[in-house]
């Protein structure tokens, strides 16, 4: 028998959209500290790896499966911005946007 996944509650949350500053230019949104104080201390010793913690993000009417990552300069989860989701929701570097994300769990 295979593990149904659940669901934590919803953590809405705003943030800053940010470039990595390397090759690729992947986006980001960095979660804020207390949530991510929040999220490890409840979801830490789920982690998988890299320290990655599986979610369903979602922007508006926009919603996909991915993971979260622990950032251990700034001590917040980093949330990666897929480029469709970007173009669906509009999005540029600089902009904060609302956004809400759900932490599956087994």
């Amino acid at each position: 028998m295979t593990p149904k996944a659940d669901l934590m509650e919803k953590i809405p949350f705003r943030a800053k959209v940010w470039l990595y500053p390397g090759p690729g230019g992947w986006h980001f949104v960095s979660l804020p500290q207390r949530i991510s104080k929040r999220i490890k201390k409840t979801f830490g010793g789920m982690k998988r790896g890299w320290g990655s913690l599986p979610i369903i993000a979602t922007i508006n009417k926009t919603n996909w499966k991915t993971s979260l990552f622990p950032d251990r300069k700034s001590e917040t989860y980093l949330l990666a911005l897929k480029a469709d989701v970007r173009k669906k929701e509009k999005i540029n570097v600089g902009d904060t946007i609302k956004m809400q994300i759900e932490i599956l769990i087994k």
